[in-house]
């Protein structure tokens, strides 16, 4: 029987477990990237672990998110982060050199090889043909020091491309269309292949933009093959040698097909307050705009950017509009610059940022009070921009410019302005004097602003807690610890703990506080999917820290999942709906004789509030059982 893309990859890097879909298996990782915001921690986790170098084939360490610098932390941070690189060494992309996801596309992925990054959207470079996946910055630190990456096989979906984009739609309104599809819950545990001949047309930077926003359905990864227009791609880049053909068995087998038809996509729009909840620019078109801006990982190649200034060029962006966009690299910067793009873009009066992650993490272009804002990346969780009541929708580059010139809503195709045929060049400017290589002689910077990573305790035999919140569904990372000003302190854990549930409870914090006071766990009770969107470790670093040693929910999503594991925090899931609904804030509960019962399937926990019982499901493999009882993975690898 012939294999698919990821059984490939999988079997040519596999070291233990079982490739069988649900089964853990354990994985060689070839390359991992951090970005500032979460890389330092795991940094200090790698430390921690006395590792003379990184084993892997290459580390590369991004600063992209922390660029606002009002104060000297965030500096410190950059100058920690670059001087363990060249210890330890890691390549070192400094500030301004770009989003992460874009440079690794453009300079470092390789078809066939494995990549795990601390940021969900690592998975960008599955359009290379690679087998990419997010995690929590600790999965990276360990793999950094040789260990595998475990994970659950997932399921693998053949998404089945046909026929040919049409004039003005394009790779943002294909996912956001399988989006509206396949929803951004439910899909734990599976992974999408694309193929079919629709594919061929599409470009590297296109395949990136549609495996970037996978991380928005929730699945492990995506990932497209390697094949003529990926080595059109790497020659380039001037990085032939980097490039092999990766193509499915023609007989390989997967566990469901779907089929999207190109020409039938229209261009989409992901409307207040998820990725998922997406209908065409036509239904909303006419609603007037406040604020436009094109960038982040999902949308700011080159490509994307020549639309847009071809689009601009000429004209004058809406007087009530303001119109920010944002180079994904220097590389994207240099070109659009070289080839008068650039011009055209500020000539419109458009605002040019710098090459980060920016607006897309709250760093930054907060809109005004109830402002609506109409963006090109992958997130448009309610608060994330800055503005707690701001209406911010996600549409592609070419709605985004045509909303710009119009001040409202606008389907692109009604601008009867003539389609922009841009062509990829045949070679990239290169220019990689920002990426630095290690010497291995660095002395480690450290300030006030780098702390340590803090280590759990072992599970206690008989396990007493207090509810301290109870949340509803779809709550996302940000909801737990948000970003914007809260990332300056992602170093500095009781500080960061300071911002866990902000806009939820913001007593969270000082509940936990008594409750480790009165000699009892934190738990924390939650309903569907619960720990969408970035892969921020600390959503779960930092209620460890305070004493969270459960977290009881409907359904949890992979990353978060993990990294509860990673804190020692145990993952329990209701059994009955009713069990979720009854439980209360403050309901004190109790698990007996937990180093027992946690190799069980059921695990029984006892609400000593209100006298009763309920069941909840327990899903650890053996291995995750061990990381849970020992206080979580840094502890259980430092035994090791």
């Amino acid at each position: 029987m012939g294999k698919n893309l990821f059984e490939k990859i999988i079997s040519s890097h596999f070291v233990s477990g079982s490739v069988q879909p649900g089964s853990e298996v354990g994985i060689r990782i070839d390359q991992t990237l951090t970005q500032d915001s979460l890389g330092a921690m795991a940094y200090l986790q790698f430390e921690s672990l006395g590792v003379e170098k990184v084993k892997t084939e290459l580390s590369v360490s991004y600063v992209d998110h922390l660029m606002f610098q009002p104060g000297s932390e965030n500096a410190d941070v950059h100058r920690y982060l670059e001087s363990v690189a060249d210890k330890y060494g890691i390549v070192f992309s400094k500030p301004g050199n770009g989003i992460c996801h874009q440079v690794h596309l453009e300079r470092f992925s390789q078809p066939g090889k494995t990549l795990i990054g601390g940021d969900s959207h690592t998975v960008t470079c599955g359009a290379a043909g690679m087998l990419a996946i997010g995690v929590g910055g600790l999965d990276v630190a360990l793999a950094m020091g040789g260990a595998p990456l475990y994970i659950l096989s997932p399921k693998v979906i053949k998404v089945n491309l046909i026929g040919s984009i049409k004039e003005w739609s394009s790779a943002k309104d294909i996912i956001l269309e399988i989006l509206k599809l396949l929803t951004s819950k439910g899909n734990v545990g599976t992974a999408l292949e694309y193929t079919g001949p629709g594919i061929q047309n599409l470009t590297v930077p296109e395949r990136a933009t549609i495996c970037n926003m996978g991380a928005e359905l929730g699945v492990t990864t995506s990932i497209f093959p390697s094949d003529e227009m990926t080595k059109r791609f790497f020659i380039a880049q001037g990085r032939e040698k980097d490039w092999q053909e990766l193509l499915a068995d023609p007989d390989a087998t997967y566990a469901k097909e779907i089929t999207i038809d190109l020409s039938q996509i229209e261009p989409n729009i992901a409307l207040p307050h998820s990725p998922d909840h997406v209908c065409t620019v036509k239904e909303m078109e006419g609603k007037p705009v406040n604020q436009v801006l094109i960038g982040s990982c999902t949308n700011s190649s080159y490509q994307d950017l020549m639309t847009v200034a071809a689009m601009l060029k000429g004209r004058k962006i809406h007087p009530s509009v303001s119109l920010g966009i944002v180079p994904g690299s220097r590389q994207v910067l240099s070109m659009i610059t070289q080839s008068g793009a650039l011009y055209d873009i500020i000539a419109s009066g458009a605002r040019i940022l710098e090459a980060g992650c920016g607006f897309c993490v709250g760093q930054g272009q907060a809109p005004q009070t109830g402002g609506v804002s109409v963006r090109t990346n992958n997130r448009n969780f309610e608060g994330r921009s800055g503005t707690k009541d701001a209406q911010v929708f996600l549409v592609s580059p070419a709605t985004a410019a045509a909303t710009a010139l119009s001040g409202k809503i606008t389907d692109p195709r009604d601008l009867l302005l003539n389609y922009p045929q841009i062509c990829l060049p045949e070679k990239y400017d290169i220019d990689d004097s920002m990426i630095l290589y290690p010497s291995n002689t660095a002395e480690i910077f450290r300030s006030a602003a780098i702390g340590t990573p803090p280590f759990n305790t072992p599970m206690p035999t008989e396990l007493k807690s207090r509810v301290a919140i109870k949340v509803s569904d779809m709550i996302n990372t940000d909801d737990i610890i948000p970003g914007g000003s809260a990332m300056n302190y992602r170093s500095n854990i009781p500080k960061s703990c300071e911002f866990i549930f902000k806009f939820i409870d913001p007593l969270f914090p000082q509940y936990c506080k008594e409750n480790k006071e009165a000699g009892v766990a934190s738990v924390i009770v939650a309903g569907i999917s619960y720990g969408q969107g970035s892969s921020r470790e600390h959503a779960a670093l930092c209620p460890m820290y305070m004493g969270v040693r459960v977290v009881a929910a409907k359904s949890f999503e992979r990353i978060h999942r993990d990294n509860l594991i990673n804190f020692g925090i145990l993952p329990l899931v209701f059994v009955n709906d009713e069990d979720y609904e009854r439980i209360e804030k403050d309901d004190e509960l109790f698990i007996d004789d937990i180093y027992n019962v946690i190799h069980e399937p059921r695990i029984q926990v006892s609400n000593l509030t209100k006298n009763y019982s309920f069941t909840t499901v327990n899903n650890l493999t053996m291995r995750q059982c061990e990381i849970i009882l020992a206080g979580g993975k840094l502890n259980h690898a430092t035994q090791k």
